[in-house]
């Protein structure tokens, strides 16, 4: 499996799994980062980090290492 971080600019990949751990996995599954969820990469920052995602029709921005958490 591959992660969020690695999905291409405007790709829409399917949520299979979260790794995350406390605090941060209650963040992400409040977001709408549950298993199946469609997420569509957006934008990339100025410096590749964070990436503007869009879930369940609202747009977010994760770094590279939450995104990594995410498993595609």
């Amino acid at each position: 499996m591959d992660s969020l971080r690695n999905a291409k600019l405007g790709s829409i990949v399917t949520v299979k799994e979260l790794s995350a751990a406390g605090m941060l996995r209650e963040r992400m599954l409040a977001l709408g980062l549950t298993k199946g969820a469609k997420v569509e990469v957006i934008r990339k920052g100025p410096s590749g980090d964070p990436t503007v995602y869009r879930i369940r029709g609202t747009m977010i921005a994760l770094r590279e290492e939450e995104a990594s958490l995410i498993l595609i």
